[in-house]
């Protein structure tokens, strides 16, 4: 009698850990990153946390050639890191194709010497694509972004290259409640940041090239 209690008792575990193996699967599944660089990491994460299905929003470095690269590093040049922003998203709920038309529309991809008042490599434009569906995606979606705007877009698809988390002090910097030194005093991290999206033309300049069709510019 022991010996069947303790076989059910092994089959029914088994089973369990079954079900648990397909409902993680199942949620895996479900479950997407996409790397692009539009500019200052701040903005690109503060827009794309906004939309529904993302699960999270990650400022870091990509595309270069020095290991561990810092903000301080890559601020000077040379190392061929762009500002980039890892978004982990929810295919069932928002599609690859989805977050790549918003990117394009949340960017000047016209300009290949930064963004707006950030200049430089490493506030370049990029897609950096995992694989060949993403390559597919983002080269469809670049065709169609120049036939909308009607002018050459300059932001190259390229190769997935590691991706270096940026220092903890960059993640959600658009809402942290630190005091920060700015040129205006002190103020609250999320204040300083507006002050500086709103300063550097980022909205404006996008608002004057897509119109109606830039899906962040009157959010801030």
């Amino acid at each position: 009698m022991d010996r069947m209690i303790n076989l059910k008792m092994a089959l029914l575990s088994g089973l369990i850990a079954i079900g648990a193996t397909i409902s993680c699967g199942s949620a895996q599944a479900g479950t997407e990153k996409l790397v692009v660089a539009g500019g200052c990491f701040w903005c690109v994460e503060s827009d794309f946390e906004s939309v529904k299905g993302v699960k999270k929003a990650v400022s870091g470095y990509t595309g270069g050639t020095t290991k561990n690269p810092t903000y301080k590093k890559i601020g000077k040049g040379g190392t061929g890191h762009y500002e980039a922003v890892e978004i982990t998203f929810d295919n069932n709920t928002v599609t690859r194709d989805e977050l790549l038309h918003l990117f394009f529309r949340s960017v000047d991809p016209t300009d290949a010497g930064g963004q707006f008042c950030d200049r430089g490599e490493s506030y370049r434009t990029a897609i950096f694509y995992a694989n060949d569906a993403q390559k597919s995606a983002a080269e469809a979606s670049k065709a169609k972004a120049q036939s909308d705007l009607g002018r050459k877009i300059v932001t190259p698809l390229l190769p997935a290259q590691k991706f270096y988390k940026a220092e903890a002090y960059h993640q959600d910097y658009y809402k942290g409640e630190k005091l920060v030194l700015t040129r205006f005093g002190p103020k609250r991290q999320s204040d300083a940041y507006a002050r500086y999206r709103k300063a550097c033309g980022r909205d404006a300049k996008v608002k004057s090239l897509w119109g109606s069709a830039a899906p962040f510019a009157d959010k801030h």
